[in-house]
């Protein structure tokens, strides 16, 4: 056929649902879709969007008038293996220009066909309000007031009475003759009938007034879970702003209620704020039509409205009541009968209310744990909880990554280089991205007061701060902290539970459908005297004692290297694909390293014995790898499980100006080194770490360290 070889002249109606039935080298018609920092997106069907880079424009991207909704004429350059479509710039960019439109229908019987164009008898097309001053969309073929006088100034009197006299085709969108025409007849028309134009006047003008009451109409408030039902419709939406984040088209505030979360997008120009007057936290009324952007749902915001007075307070308790209804759990149910878990049951309820509701409030939740075997399955089993909520309630494809961070600490203390990286980046986030300030989770860290530092520096800024650990809390974290888990502060002994068996149980309160995906962390999380229901309730779900043993070992050797990384992926491959292949791997690497540091270290331990009690100490400056895995922690941790004797042993690694303590028995700590402190005035022993055994001192002073602590702690015996 003809128009096949002169495709270039004309422009195609795509009637198709997927990117690789386009023709490269064909002009389409399509709607703007939105903008980027590199070029302009384009809809040439509902499911069906390409790229027009900023490359191929003839001018700025800066400077192109195209607002999202547009019409706008485009060519097909390429479509890729993936079905990512390259677009051209089209000179031509009103239908006139083109030598004829047709069809583009791949799965139906009028491909190739002219175009149809049928006559609009569904009434004036509204023309959708924009924020503040800016560019609006106007229906086609409607002239402004301005283009109309100018318009009838240009033409010849001769003309427009010869227009007049023919009317449009049927179908045709009405030209700029037609407008002239139609001014030219109307005039002609209120002359000859001005006698009867009091007798019309009175329906006339109630036939106006009902037009405007119907336009009156307020809409009616849907709630965000239902506007799926209303995509194409206008509606009404009220809630709080969770964030805004400024695109390279329009800006997009993130709506909350009290059911959903959805985007809401408002243009004024490209990359312009639209309302920058609304901030995080402002209660607002939207009004707009529902669209589906790739695949997720929109709101084209038409108009925001904030809220104050009793119009706020009624929005802010809608949504108090339903987060009060949604956060709570209904009660703890434990994984496996133990009896410190059980305890902490209503500050576990507590706990699991805070996270769920940071997730339904949009507020991000920052976790950090020890870079331990223990300390990441924590980690991992609350973000295993919490992933899947947020997935739930934003639409965005990246919220698990925006709303969830899990940082590892090198220590069990909260101090202050940790709690000021945390605090630079939510003030970074607040300011650059409207972001909420975040929930702070401490899983095995930040209870003792040498994390009252940190944790005041949190506080000042309101952040909300939870702590979990399974070994005694001081009395000053429990009065600074939000919500405090901890079964010695009910009365409970907690020798026998793990930091990753009390997060365990609080993932299964915050998401009951990972219960069976987080059984059997508690069984990983101890390295000896795991209870016996642990390890049962692993078994049950598929983990026997051997798979265990290599998870943890795997997890401990990952989490040393990257420690300041949260290793997401690799981690969940680890713990809950149940690879076994990667886990033997990887425990076998922790072997093989752990065996041969054991070795060299036990080569050359001394024993050294006081008042009954007696120990070993490895100069872990000289005879251990310090900058290779295993790190020290953990290799006394390894030699005091190979070397102890009897109830009163004690394991000591000495490096230049710090040591590592484990013992047989429970020990003070605190006492220990304030006993050590005035028998070795001089050496400036110090707690470095409770959790972790560790003592600092002054490295002029080794040998007077070594002898105070020693002898201190054989006092505790």
């Amino acid at each position: 056929m003809d128009w096949i070889t002169h495709e270039e002249d004309v422009w195609f109606e795509f009637r198709g649902n997927s990117p690789h039935q386009l023709v490269p080298g064909r002009f389409y018609k399509g709607t703007v879709d939105g903008y980027a920092d590199f070029g302009v997106f384009v809809d040439l069907a509902p499911n069906v969007t390409g790229l027009l880079h900023r490359s191929e424009l003839d001018r700025r991207l800066e400077t192109l008038e195209w607002e999202p909704g547009d019409d706008v004429f485009v060519q097909v350059k390429n479509v890729r293996d993936n079905g990512n479509v390259d677009l051209g710039w089209s000179i031509r960019e009103t239908e006139s220009e083109f030598r004829g439109a047709r069809v583009h229908d791949p799965d139906g019987d009028h491909d190739g066909e002219p175009i149809e164009k049928q006559a609009s008898d569904s009434g004036p097309t509204t023309v959708k309000t924009r924020p503040k001053t800016g560019k609006t969309t106007r229906p086609v073929g409607l002239k402004t007031e301005t283009e109309a006088e100018s318009v009838e100034e240009s033409a010849e009197p001769a003309q427009a009475e010869e227009v007049s006299e023919e009317p449009a085709e049927e179908g045709r969108a009405p030209t700029a003759k037609d407008v002239v025409g139609d001014i030219a007849e109307a005039e002609t028309e209120a002359t000859e009938a001005e006698p009867e134009a009091e007798a019309e006047a009175e329906p006339e003008a109630e036939t106006a007034e009902a037009e405007a009451d119907e336009e009156s109409v307020e809409l009616e408030r849907v709630t965000l879970a239902d506007i799926e039902n209303h995509v194409g419709e206008d509606v009404r939406v009220e809630g709080e702003v969770a964030s805004v984040r400024q695109t390279g088209g329009p800006t997009v505030f993130e709506l909350r209620d009290e059911t959903a979360v959805a985007d809401c997008a408002a243009f004024v120009e490209a990359g312009v704020r639209a309302y920058p007057e609304v901030e995080v936290g402002d209660y607002v009324r939207i009004d707009g039509e529902v669209e589906r952007r790739r695949g997720e749902l929109q709101i084209e915001t038409e108009e925001l409205t904030v809220l104050d007075g009793d119009d706020a307070e009624t929005v802010s308790q809608r949504l108090a009541d339903a987060l009060s209804d949604e956060a709570r759990p209904d009660a703890i149910a434990p994984l496996a009968a133990h009896e410190p878990v059980a305890a902490v049951g209503k500050s576990l309820l507590d706990a699991a209310e805070a996270i769920r509701r940071a997730v339904l409030e949009s507020r991000p939740i920052v976790v950090r744990h020890t870079a331990t075997a223990d300390g990441y399955v924590a980690g991992a089993a609350v973000e295993r909880a919490v992933l899947p909520l947020i997935r739930a309630e934003h639409p965005r494809d990246d919220a698990e990554y925006h709303y969830f961070t899990r940082r590892p600490l090198e220590e069990a203390v909260y101090g202050m280089d940790a709690a000021t990286n945390d605090v630079t980046r939510m003030l970074e986030d607040r300011d650059r991205h409207d972001e909420k300030l975040p929930l702070v989770l401490l899983l095995g860290a930040g209870s003792t007061a040498e994390s009252l530092d940190g944790l005041g520096l949190l506080g000042v800024y309101g952040s909300e701060r939870v702590v979990v650990d399974a070994a005694p809390a001081d009395d000053e974290v429990a009065a600074e902290v939000d919500v405090l888990v901890n079964p010695a502060r009910e009365g409970a002994d907690a020798s026998d539970l793990s930091v990753g068996a009390l997060a365990a149980t609080l993932a299964a309160a915050v998401n009951e459908d990972v219960r069976d995906d987080v059984s059997h962390l508690p069984a990983v999380s101890y390295w000896e005297n795991c209870p016996e229901q642990y390890l049962d309730l692993a078994a049950d779900h598929g983990f026997d004692a051997d798979l265990v043993r290599e998870l943890r070992e795997a997890i401990a050797l990952e989490a040393y290297y990257q420690s300041y990384q949260d290793k997401r992926e690799l981690i969940a491959d680890l713990l809950f694909d149940a690879d076994e292949a990667l886990a033997g791997h990887v425990s076998e690497q922790f072997r093989i390293k752990v065996d041969a540091e054991v070795e060299t270290a036990e080569a050359n331990l001394t024993v050294r014995g006081l008042d009954g009690v007696s120990g070993v100490v490895l100069d872990s400056d000289a005879y251990s790898h310090r900058f290779d895995f295993p790190p020290t922690g953990l290799l006394v941790d390894e030699l005091h499980r190979r070397n102890r004797e009897g109830d009163h042993f004690l394991t000591i690694a000495l490096g230049t100006d710090e040591l590592y303590l484990r013992s047989t028995g429970d020990l003070d700590f605190r006492a220990l080194v304030e006993s050590a402190s005035a028998k070795a005035p001089a050496a400036g022993l110090a707690t470095a770490g409770i959790r972790e055994g560790r003592i600092e001192f002054l490295s002029g002073a080794r040998d007077e360290a070594l002898d105070a602590v020693f002898e201190a702690a054989a006092e505790q015996f």
